[in-house]
This record gives C-alpha cells, sequence and structure tokens, in this order.
C-alpha cells in the first residue's frame, strides 16, 4: 500500500486507498446507492490472510436471516484478483452469510491493496468489531512479526499495547489441544496466561481439567497454577532424592507410576526402606488417583 496507518483509532475507511479506474466489465455492473458495485459472488474469493478462524454457524444463519429480509447494508472491501476475479479484504460474515442467504451478488468497493496489506486490514476490521478470539488475534500477531513489525508497532496498528501483543503471542506456547479451549470460549484469556505459569505440559493438562471441572475463577486458577509450579520451581535435588537415579530398577519403577497416575511421582530413598510421594491438585484429582490406585474400591 501506498499509504501507512498508525492508529485504529482513524477507523477502517481512512485506512484503504481509493481504488483505480473501474474495467470495462466493472463499468457495466450495476451501482448501488452508495458508490459501490453489485458483484457476482461467485467471482469473490476470500482473503487467504483471514485472521478469523471460527465462524459460529447460528450466528451466521442469524445474519443470512437478515440478509434476506434486508439484503447486504455494507459493502464488503475486495482487490482485484487476476481476470475477472476479486479478493475479500474486509466482510467475509457478510460475504458467507449472503451465500447462505443465497443471493447472486454481493455490493462491493474496489481499493487498491497490495497482497502483503491483506492481513493488516483484515485485522483491523476484526478488531474494530470485536470479533476475534484471543488465539486468532495471537496468530494474526505472529504473521505481522513474521512480516517484520515489532511489537510496538503491531500494537501500533490494532491500538493495542506491547504488552499486549506479548500476551497473545504466549497464548502460542500452548499446546494446539488447551489453544482450542481458548478458541471455543472453555478457558478465557486470564485462564490461559495462569496455565503459562505452570512450565509441565502434563501438569497443564491437569490444571486445564481442574479449571473446567470446578469452574474456577481465574484468580483461583492463578493460586492453583502457583501450587502446582512453585514447589517444582523452587525444589532442588537432594541426597535421597537423588537416589533412584543411582537404582535403574527404582527409575524404571518411578517412570511406570508417572505413566499410570498421569501425575508426578518420586520414589525417595532405597530398595531397602523409603517413601513414594504422589501428587494431586484439588479433590477431583484426588478421587481420580484413589479409583487409579484402590481399582475403585471406595
Amino acid at each position: 500500500m501506498t499509504m501507512r496507518r498508525s492508529a485504529l483509532g482513524r477507523g477502517l475507511g481512512a485506512l484503504i486507498p481509493s481504488a483505480p479506474p473501474m474495467r470495462p466489465e466493472e463499468e457495466s455492473a450495476k451501482a448501488t446507492d452508495g458508490g459501490a458495485l453489485e458483484l457476482e459472488i461467485s467471482r469473490i474469493d476470500p482473503n487467504p490472510d483471514q485472521p478469523r478462524r471460527v465462524f459460529d454457524p447460528e450466528q451466521l444463519e442469524r445474519l443470512a436471516d437478515s440478509v434476506r429480509r434486508h439484503g447486504v447494508l455494507q459493502p464488503v472491501v475486495v482487490r482485484r484478483a487476476g481476470e475477472g476475479r476479486y479478493e475479500l479484504i474486509v466482510g467475509e460474515r457478510r460475504w458467507r452469510a449472503a451465500q447462505v442467504a443465497g443471493l447472486a451478488t454481493l455490493p462491493a468497493v474496489i481499493a487498491d491493496v497490495a497482497p502483503q496489506d491483506r492481513l493488516e486490514l483484515a485485522l483491523i476490521e476484526n478488531v474494530q468489531r470485536h470479533d476475534l478470539n484471543p488465539i486468532e488475534l495471537a496468530l494474526a500477531f505472529r504473521a505481522l512479526s513474521g512480516a517484520g513489525l515489532t511489537q510496538d508497532e503491531i500494537g501500533a496498528r490494532v491500538g493495542f499495547d506491547r504488552s499486549s501483543v506479548a500476551n497473545h503471542l504466549r497464548l502460542l506456547e500452548l499446546s494446539r489441544e488447551l489453544q482450542s479451549d481458548v478458541e471455543s470460549g472453555r478457558l478465557s484469556m486470564g485462564h490461559a496466561k495462569a496455565l503459562l505459569q505452570v512450565p509441565n505440559p502434563e501438569r497443564r493438562r491437569q490444571l486445564r481439567d481442574l479449571v473446567c471441572a470446578q469452574e474456577l475463577s481465574v484468580r483461583a486458577a492463578e493460586d492453583a497454577a502457583r501450587r502446582m509450579a512453585g514447589p517444582e520451581a523452587r525444589r532442588r535435588p537432594t541426597r535421597a532424592a537423588a537416589t533412584p537415579a543411582a537404582d535403574p530398577n527404582l527409575a524404571r519403577l518411578t517412570d511406570a507410576l508417572r505413566d499410570r497416575l498421569k501425575t508426578r511421582v518420586r520414589l525417595v530413598g532405597t530398595a531397602e526402606r523409603g517413601r513414594i510421594e504422589i501428587d494431586y491438585f484439588g479433590p477431583a484429582e484426588l478421587d481420580r488417583l484413589l479409583n487409579e490406585i484402590l481399582g475403585g474400591g471406595l
């Protein structure tokens, strides 16, 4: 794009350059009262850089019902993308809803947008509408970072401060399973940040299960995360705790217990005398472990 953008507050319309002169086939298209063209939906392709990955089917059906009754009130924004083809920049929900509603054409404004700027404009539109979940934002921020923008520059583009951009990017350290929980709304951004306090992946899953089973608040999840991560992070190896490593049989036994119980297990001492320590966090996990150990005999 020839125009550089800085602040989200200017509004999306101010960030999109005017389109070049219309081509003959566009001049023959029907123009709306607002100056947009009625383009055939079959000639419009989705934005490959669309940051939004989740389109709720029920919301899309409600929008399609509105489109059937009132039409598409706000044009989408497209760019030319080859002979007779167009590519969406802004308005994929409207484009999808129009297809669900059975429309053949869609009001569209043609903009002069370079391919490398598609992601930024689509991101700005979604941020303005509060349409992206935290993982979608994080992926978009990572893509902009890969294009050479600093976290400060990304924040300036979309109206976030640098720390907020950094916090979103940290979410990508979670496993794909846990990212899906954030995308679906099962875990909030605050819960996800609590999970990141626990470095061990298995412990993170245990904390996720605890948060969901007991519907913990963010503060309660943070307290649980500190309990899970704190002792492990601060604990220094002791002579007794190191003993199993010197005995291959005890080391194998410890590994087998960890695999069976899906939690941290420590065997302290020797084959002649010692103790087994099993970690649990919360009543639900204690019940699970007791059922596992006692074979459901409680």
